[in-house]
């Protein structure tokens, strides 16, 4: 809470540190940035906006399988901390969280291109949080998965 009793905001300042400081240094090791943090709907937005957080990761060979697409597993770490970030921002600030489910629809392969995570909360809970993540190319905009995910809000 701010002095004037409202809310504090979860920036994409406060997305970033926490990007470096709370993940796992294999996560850091994926080269993920926070392009965007929504905590407030933007004016003239739909009655159906959710708060949310867009990450991307850049391209690497290291996170390619033969053929030199990216891995699922890269792609699923990618929309898992998406999430967080997404459910830190709707929350507007940390609160220690742990997964409790991530089912991922493989749309088609992604090669040779940056990877956009735009992650919406679904549902801030207590005791329980939902979301929603569709991971995009970037080289073409076009969706290569969608994730919905459970988090048991500790």
């Amino acid at each position: 809470m701010t002095e004037s009793g409202q809310m504090a905001e979860f920036g994409l300042a406060d997305a970033r540190r926490t990007l470096v400081e709370v993940f796992a240094p294999w996560v850091q090791d994926l080269d993920l940035s926070v392009d965007a943090i929504e905590t407030a709907p933007p004016p003239g937005a739909s009655r159906d906006w959710q708060p949310g957080a867009t990450l991307r990761m850049a391209f690497s060979e290291r996170l390619c399988r033969s053929g030199g697409i990216v891995c699922g597993q890269a792609l699923m770490a990618l929309a898992d901390t998406a999430m967080v970030l997404a459910i830190l921002a709707a929350n507007r600030g940390f609160r220690p969280m742990t997964t409790v489910d991530q089912t991922t629809h493989f749309l088609k392969a992604v090669a040779s291109s940056d990877v956009l995570a735009d992650a919406r909360v679904v549902r801030l809970g207590r005791t329980m949080s939902f979301g929603r993540v569709t991971l995009l190319s970037a080289a073409d905009g076009k969706p290569v998965a969608m994730v919905s995910s459970a988090f048991a809000m500790l």
